[in-house]
C-alpha cells in the first residue's frame, strides 16, 4: 500500500489561512484527493460550529491527558487555548494512501515536518505586514493586549516563511484558493505518477 502525502496550510493570524481551508474543501478538484482532520481544541464552540465536524472541543483537563499519552502529531498553546492534530487519524488516513490537508499554525507546521519531513508546507500571507495588522485590527473580537500579543506572534511567524515549500499572498481571497489548490493537485499529481 502506497503512503498518501501531508498537505500543511499555515501562516500568521490574519492572513486568511483558515478561510483559504475552508474553501478548498468544498472544491471538488480537492475533495477527492485530500481527508480532512478534525483538530482538537480547548476554546469554546463559536456559533455555527458543530462538535466532530468542525474542531472537537474538549476540556483543558483532558487536552493535557491526551498530550501526555502522545496523542497529538502536534499540539500547540495558541494565545489561551490548546489545539492539537490527532496522530492516529493523520497515519491512518496516510496508510490508506490518501493525503491529508492541516491548517495549523507555524510552530504546529514545524513538529509535523519533522516527523513528516516529505509534507508539502504552503505559508499563506497577508499582502503586507501592514495589511496584516489591519486585519487583525478589523476583526475586532480581542482586547488591546491579546492584539498587540497577536501582532508580535505574526511578526515572529513571517520570519520563518523561507521554510515553506510555497508561499501565497492573499490579497484576493479567490485568487489564492485557486493558487493553492493547483499547488496541491499539481504535488499530488506528482505523488501519483512516481508510485507507477
Amino acid at each position: 500500500m502506497h503512503k498518501g502525502k501531508i498537505f500543511i496550510l499555515s501562516g500568521p493570524s490574519g492572513a486568511g489561512k483558515t478561510t483559504i481551508y475552508k474553501r478548498l474543501l468544498k472544491r471538488n478538484r480537492i475533495k477527492d484527493i485530500l481527508v480532512r482532520v478534525v483538530t482538537y481544541t480547548t476554546r469554546s464552540m463559536r456559533p455555527g460550529e458543530v462538535h466532530g465536524k468542525d474542531y472537537f472541543f474538549i476540556s483543558k483537563k483532558m487536552f493535557l491527558f491526551k498530550q501526555r499519552w502522545k496523542h497529538f502529531l502536534e499540539c500547540q498553546k495558541v494565545f489561551e487555548n490548546y489545539y492539537g492534530t490527532p496522530r492516529k487519524q493523520v497515519e491512518d488516513i496516510l496508510k490508506q494512501g490518501q493525503n491529508v490537508l492541516l491548517c495549523i499554525d507555524v510552530k504546529g507546521a514545524h513538529s509535523v515536518a519533522e516527523v513528516f519531513p516529505d509534507a508539502v508546507k504552503i505559508f499563506i500571507m497577508a499582502p503586507s505586514f501592514e495589511d496584516l495588522c489591519q486585519r487583525l485590527k478589523q476583526r475586532a473580537s480581542e482586547d488591546p493586549n491579546a492584539l498587540r500579543l497577536r501582532i508580535k506572534t505574526a511578526k515572529e511567524e513571517i520570519k520563518q516563511m523561507d521554510r515553506y515549500d510555497y508561499i501565497v499572498i492573499n490579497d484576493d481571497i479567490k485568487r489564492a484558493v485557486r493558487e493553492v489548490e493547483n499547488i496541491i493537485v499539481s504535488e499530488a499529481l506528482n505523488l501519483a505518477d512516481s508510485r507507477h
